[in-house]
């Protein structure tokens, strides 16, 4: 009784926000949209059927390839920087995870317009290849604009993940290592890089997730000509007033979603 009472709260939270939500959007795919807009009450299977239409599927798959590729750049660039900060002394190595969190302390609409001030056609970056006498180049509303949003908003999500991970690592190993002749390289390759495949694994996840489904960051720095799969859902629900329609692509994405999640976990308990 004692632990219910303890739990409750969480529970009703997660019944409340989370189960009847999703519950109502399960049952909203299999209705029909009304005339003019809403949810009329008959069975159809046809929201599935629109689904698979090439429009709606090279949608989901350039939202895929975009957050790959920023997942896959955060990577490259998170890997050595919880790297250095794991060798770091203790006192600068706060500094540096500080630092790695600040921008969260920030409000994120006002994060992604500054890289507009930033990638506009007048704007800094531009203004500094003028000085070196390239561009200027046109830097927003396309997909690299949005790689870049995301990137800044989520590159902290793969970094403190890798971060524990590498300074979890027992230093006897690479010590090990090295004193039987493998070279830094080698022992990062058959050392540090398996034992910290884990913290990889979450870091993808954690920057993967967020990018697959933002809608924000395309919205601002995409413009009209971008549109990933988040914006197709809020433009079905908000602007095409198809709500049926709307829940069978977010069931679509949380269906991704999940796939993503038991893969990670499979990996991780192989890893």
């Amino acid at each position: 009784m004692g632990a219910f009472v303890f739990l409750s709260p969480g529970l009703t939270y997660l019944v409340v926000l989370l189960l009847v939500p999703l519950a109502l959007v399960l049952s909203n795919t299999v209705f029909q949209r009304g005339r003019f807009g809403g949810v009329v009450y008959e069975f159809t299977t046809e929201n599935f059927a629109r689904l698979m239409d090439p429009l709606y599927l090279g949608v989901v798959g350039g939202s895929l390839r975009i957050a790959a590729l920023t997942t896959a750049i955060a990577l490259l660039l998170g890997y050595p920087t919880a790297y250095a900060i794991a060798r770091l002394s203790p006192k600068w190595k706060t500094i540096a995870l500080v630092a790695i969190v600040l921008p969260f302390w920030t409000n994120f609409i006002i994060r992604v317009y500054a890289w507009i001030i930033l990638l506009s056609g007048p704007g800094l970056v531009n203004s500094g290849l003028a000085a070196i006498g390239l561009g200027p180049y046109e830097l927003l509303y396309n997909q690299g604009a949005i790689v870049t949003g995301l990137l800044y908003s989520y590159l902290p999500l793969m970094v403190l993940p890798l971060y524990a991970a590498i300074e979890r690592l027992d230093p006897q190993l690479r010590e090990a290592s090295a004193n039987l002749g493998a070279s830094p390289f080698t022992t990062f390759r058959k050392v540090t890089l398996p034992l910290t495949i884990p913290g990889v694994l979450s870091g993808c996840l954690f920057v993967f997730v967020p990018s697959f489904g933002n809608f924000v960051i395309p919205e601002i720095l995409g413009g009209s000509k971008s549109i990933m799969v988040g914006n197709l859902i809020r433009d079905q629900f908000l602007k095409a007033r198809d709500w049926p329609f709307g829940s069978t692509l977010a069931l679509a994405l949380i269906a991704v979603l999940l796939v993503l999640l038991m893969a990670q976990a499979w990996m991780a308990r192989r890893a």
